[in-house]
C-alpha cells in the first residue's frame, strides 16, 4: 500500500477547487481602472496573508469592513491565487521528478555497502572499546591524583594564610598567661586587622573574632583589679616611702646646714654625705671609713620607685589607652586617690601622746604626695599639676587643722620641739617636690607660742623646785675656787665681797645663780624652736626677747609672788628674797648681753624688744616688802593676843609686860637681819611695825569688850608704852633722823599722859589749838577710856577714896564727860 505523498494531496485539494471555482458565477463587469485598484488592494492583502510574522486579525478584519461583497471578490482573487501557485509546484515537481527517482535508486544500491560498513565500525568501536578501558582506568587515577594534588596545594594555600593568625592567637594566650595585658592588646589589634580579615571566611576565625572582645574585657576587669591592688598596696607603703624622703631630705638639710657653718668657719671642705649619717673629721677634711663604705650609702639612696612597683599603674593606663576608655580610667584613679588623701590625713586619736604618732602620720601624708609627684611626671595626663595642688590644699587645711588641734594637747615642750622638727622635715620635704607650704611655716608660730607654754609650765616647775630647795642663806664660800665656780655661773661683782678673806659669804642665796642658769637654759631651749624656721637674726632675737620676757614678767613672777606669799616663808626668808631680788634684777642686762651674742643683733637697734626683768624683780621685791610689813604686823599681833592685863589691879607692877618684852626682843632681832636689805626697806619695816604695835596697843584700850579700866592699869600700861618709846629711841633700824620713829607712840603717849596727869582743864581750854599739849588726843578716844573709868568708880574701885574725901572731884568727871561728849557731838555734826 502506497502511502499519500504532500504531492498527491494538494493536486487533490487543486481539483476540488477548481470545481468549486466553476460552480460559482461570474462577477458582474467593472471598469478597468476600479478592477486595477482592486487588484492591487487584494494583491497587497495576499501578501500580508502569506506573510507569517504580521498579525492576521487587522488584514481580514480590513477585508470583511471595506465594502460589501468584498469578501467575495476576495475569496475569488484567493482561489485564483492558489491556482497560480498549484500551477508553480507543478511544474517544479515535473521538473525534478527524475532525479528524484535516481536519487532513490542509488540510494538502494549503496544499502548493502552501508550495511557492511556498519559492520565494520561496530567491530572496530568494540576494539577500540577494549583497548582504551586500561587507558581510561589510568586516566582517572592521574585525574584524582591531579585533583587530590590540587586540594593539597590549595589546602597548604590556605594553611598558610591561617597559621599565621593561630600562631598570633597562641602568642595571645601566652600574653595573657603571663600577664602581659598591653602586648596582648596590641596583638588583639594586630589580629583584627591584619590576619583574621585574609581568613574571615573560616569558622574558628568567626570565633576567634567573637572571642576578641570578651578578652579585651577580662584584660580591663583584671586590669583594673591589679590597679585596686595597687591602690591598696600604696596605702601600706606610703608610710616607709614619706620615711625614706623625710629622711633624704632632713640629710639634705644637714648636709647644707654643715657646709654653710664650714664656710661661714672659712675653711670649706666637701663633707662625704652618707644615708646612714657615718661621717669622720680629720684635721678638718670629712670623710668616710673607705670607698666600700662611700658606695654602700650611695646604695642606700631609695626613690618611690625603688619602693613601690608602679607598673600597674603604668599597664592599666595603656591597657585603657589602647581601649580608648583613658577618661574613665583617669576618672576612676583620681577619684580612689581623693578617699585615700582623706583617709591618710585622719589622725589617731592618741597622736599627740608620742613624737612616733606625728612621724607615722606625716610620713603617710609626705608618701602619699611623692606618690602622686611620681604619677605626674611619669605619666602624661592621669594626674594633673592642677589635681595634685588641689589634693595638697585639701590636705594642707586639714592638716593645719589636726596639729593644731593636737599640738595644744602637748604638755611635753620636748614633744613640742620634735613635732617642731618634724613640720619643718615635712615642710622642706614637700617643698622640695614643688608644693607650697608657707602655711605650714605660719603654722609653726602658733606651735612656737604653745612650745613657750609648756616651756614656760616647765620652767615653773623648775623655779619651784629651786625656791623648794633653797636655804635662804647667805652661800658660805671656803675656797677661791668655790668662788669662781659660783662666779662662773652668776655675775657677781662685788669690790668689798672681794677683798674679804675666804671663808666668807656672798649675799645671796644658792637660788640665784641657779635662776640665772635656767633663764639661760630657757633661752638655749626657745632657740632649738627658731632654728630651721628660715627667719632673720632680727627676728629670731625678737622671739627670744619676746619669750625670755613672758617667763621673767609671768613664770618667775609668779612663782616669785606664790612663795612670797606661802605661810611657812618667814620674814628672814622674806629677806633673802629681795636680796636676791635685787641681785637678780642686776644681772638683767648680762641676760641680754647673752641674747645678743646669740642672735648678733645689736640691742640699739630699733625694734630690739628690751627684758622687762627690773619691772618683774621690782615688783616681787615691793611684794616681799609687803609681805615682811605683814608677817611683822601678824607677828605683833601674836604677842599682843599674849597680853593679860588686869584691868582692875588697884596698883601697877612697878615693871613692863612680859609680852611686850619678848616682842621688843623679837623686834630687835629681827631688824638686825634687816640691815642686809637695800634701800629704805629696813626703815620702813620698821616704822610700819612701830604704828602697827602703837595702833594694837590703842584698840587694846579701846576694846569695846573692855568695860572697866582702873588706874593702876593705866599705870602697869604706861610702863609697856615707855618701853616702846625707849625700843624707838634706841634707833632699832639706822637711818632715822631725831625722834621719828617714836612719832609713833605719840598718839599713845599724849593719852596717857592725859590721863595719868588728870590735866583735863588744859585739854579742854587748849582743844583745837595747834600748840596743843594734847594735841593727838580724840575727844571720842578720852571720853570712851574716861567712861571705862568712871565705870570702876561706881564699883569702889580706884575711886572710893575720892567719894569719901572729895565728892567734888566726881563731880569734876561728870562735868568732864559731858563737856567731852559736847565736843563730839560737836565733831559728828
Amino acid at each position: 500500500m502506497q502511502r499519500s505523498t504532500p504531492y498527491s494531496l494538494d493536486v487533490k485539494r487543486d481539483m476540488a477547487n477548481n470545481r468549486v471555482h466553476a460552480s460559482l458565477p461570474d462577477p458582474p463587469s467593472q471598469s478597468e481602472e476600479e478592477n486595477q485598484e482592486e487588484e492591487k488592494a487584494f494583491g497587497r492583502i495576499c501578501a500580508e496573508l502569506e506573510s507569517v510574522d504580521l498579525p492576521l486579525g487587522t488584514t481580514l478584519r480590513s477585508i470583511y469592513d471595506d465594502q460589501p461583497n468584498a469578501h467575495k471578490r476576495f475569496m475569488e482573487k484567493l482561489d485564483a491565487r492558489i491556482r497560480n501557485h498549484d500551477r508553480e509546484i507543478e511544474k517544479m515537481c515535473n521538473f525534478h521528478h527524475q532525479g528524484f527517482v535516481d536519487a532513490i535508486t542509488e540510494l538502494l544500491k549503496v544499502r548493502a555497502d552501508a550495511e557492511k560498513l556498519m559492520g565494520q565500525v561496530t567491530d572496530t568501536n568494540r576494539r577500540l572499546q577494549d583497548a582504551g578501558r586500561e587507558v581510561t582506568t589510568q586516566t582517572e587515577e592521574v585525574i584524582r591524583c591531579r585533583i587530590q594534588q590540587r586540594n593539597m596545594t590549595t589546602t597548604v594555600e590556605k594553611l598558610q594564610l591561617c597559621i599565621p593568625v593561630l600562631e598570633m592567637y597562641s602568642k595571645l594566650k601566652e600574653q595573657l598567661e603571663s600577664k602581659r595585658y598591653y602586648a596582648a592588646l596590641k596583638t588583639m589589634e594586630q589580629l583584627e586587622k591584619v590576619y583574621i580579615p585574609r581568613v574571615s571566611q573560616y569558622r574558628f576565625c568567626q570565633i576567634m573574632a567573637e572571642n576578641l572582645p570578651r578578652l579585651r574585657e577580662e584584660i580591663k576587669e583584671i586590669s583594673m583589679s591589679d590597679l585596686k591592688d595597687f591602690l591598696e598596696s600604696i596605702r601600706k607603703h606610703s608610710d616607709k616611702v614619706g620615711e625614706t624622703a623625710m629622711r633624704q631630705a632632713q640629710q639634705h638639710r644637714t648636709f647644707h646646714s654643715a657646709v654653710a657653718k664650714q664656710a661661714s668657719m672659712g675653711h670649706y671642705t666637701k663633707p662625704v654625705y652618707s644615708l646612714n649619717g657615718r661621717t669622720h673629721t680629720h684635721n678638718g677634711l670629712m670623710m668616710d671609713d673607705d670607698m666600700g663604705e662611700e658606695e654602700e650609702a650611695d646604695e642606700e639612696i631609695l626613690t618611690a620607685h625603688d619602693l613601690v612597683d608602679f607598673s600597674p599603674v603604668y599597664r592599666c593606663l595603656h591597657i585603657y589607652t589602647v581601649l580608648g576608655d583613658r577618661e574613665t580610667f583617669e576618672n576612676y584613679y583620681r577619684k580612689q586617690r581623693k578617699k585615700q588623701a582623706r583617709l591618710v590625713l585622719q589622725p589617731q586619736a592618741n597622736m599627740h601622746e608620742t613624737v612616733e604618732g606625728y612621724r607615722r602620720y606625716f610620713n603617710q601624708i609626705v608618701g602619699f604626695f611623692v606618690v602622686e609627684d611620681h604619677i605626674l611626671h611619669a605619666t602624661r595626663g592621669l594626674v594633673t599639676r592642677a589635681f595634685t595642688d588641689e589634693l595638697w590644699n585639701m590636705a594642707l587645711s586639714k592638716i593645719i587643722a589636726v596639729l593644731r588641734t593636737h599640738s595644744s594637747y602637748c604638755n611635753d615642750p620636748d614633744l613640742v620641739l620634735e613635732l617642731k622638727n618634724l613640720i619643718v622635715i615635712f615642710a622642706d620635704t614637700l617643698q622640695d617636690y614643688g608644693f607650697l607650704v608657707n602655711r605650714l611655716f605660719d603654722l609653726l608660730f602658733e606651735v612656737r607660742d604653745q612650745y613657750n607654754e609648756t616651756l614656760l609650765k616647765k620652767w615653773a616647775l623648775v623655779f619651784r623646785e629651786i625656791f623648794e630647795l633653797d636655804n635662804y642663806s647667805p652661800i658660805p664660800v671656803e675656797t677661791e675656787e668655790e668662788y669662781k665656780v659660783v662666779v662662773s655661773r652668776f655675775p657677781f661683782h662685788d669690790a668689798e665681797v672681794e677683798k674679804q678673806d675666804f671663808p666668807k659669804k656672798l649675799p645671796m642665796s644658792q637660788s640665784v645663780p641657779q635662776i640665772y642658769t635656767q633663764v639661760k637654759e630657757f633661752i638655749y631651749a626657745s632657740l632649738k624652736f627658731s632654728e630651721s624656721l628660715h627667719r632673720s637674726s632680727t627676728e629670731i632675737d625678737d622671739m627670744l626677747r619676746k619669750s625670755t620676757n613672758l617667763l621673767l614678767t609671768r613664770t618667775l613672777s609668779g612663782c616669785l609672788q606664790n612663795l612670797i606669799k606661802k605661810p611657812h616663808i618667814g620674814l628672814t626668808e622674806l629677806v633673802q628674797i629681795i636680796i636676791n631680788t635685787t641681785h637678780l634684777e642686776q644681772a638683767c642686762r648680762y641676760l641680754e648681753e647673752f641674747i645678743t651674742n646669740i642672735t648678733n643683733v645689736s640691742p640699739e637697734t630699733v625694734h630690739t624688744t628690751r627684758l622687762y626683768g627690773l619691772s618683774t624683780f621690782k615688783d616681787a621685791r615691793h611684794a616681799a616688802e609687803g609681805e615682811i610689813y605683814t608677817k611683822l604686823n601678824q607677828k605683833i599681833d601674836e604677842f599682843i593676843q599674849l597680853a593679860d592685863y588686869e584691868w582692875g589691879m588697884a596698883e601697877s607692877e612697878g615693871r613692863a609686860s612680859g609680852y611686850l618684852m619678848d616682842l621688843i626682843n623679837f623686834l630687835r632681832s629681827t631688824f638686825q637681819v634687816f640691815t642686809h636689805l637695800p634701800g629704805k626697806v629696813a626703815q620702813t619695816a620698821c616704822m610700819s611695825a612701830c604704828k602697827h604695835l602703837s595702833t594694837s596697843l590703842m584698840q587694846m584700850l579701846l576694846d569695846t569688850d573692855l568695860k572697866q579700866i582702873s588706874m593702876g592699869a593705866i599705870q602697869q600700861f604706861n610702863l609697856d608704852v615707855i618701853q616702846c618709846e625707849l625700843f624707838a629711841s634706841s634707833e632699832p633700824v639706822p637711818g632715822f633722823q631725831g625722834d621719828t620713829l617714836q612719832l609713833a607712840f605719840i598718839d599713845l603717849r599724849q593719852l596717857l599722859d592725859l590721863f595719868m596727869v588728870w590735866d583735863w582743864s588744859t585739854y579742854l581750854a587748849d582743844y583745837g589749838q595747834p600748840t596743843s599739849k594734847y594735841l593727838r588726843v580724840n575727844p571720842a578716844t578720852a571720853l570712851a577710856l574716861l567712861e571705862k573709868m568712871k565705870d570702876t568708880s561706881k564699883k569702889n574701885n580706884i575711886f572710893s577714896q575720892f567719894r569719901k574725901n572729895d565728892r567734888d572731884k566726881q563731880k569734876l568727871i561728870e562735868t568732864v564727860v559731858r563737856q567731852l561728849r559736847s565736843l563730839v557731838n560737836g565733831m559728828s555734826s
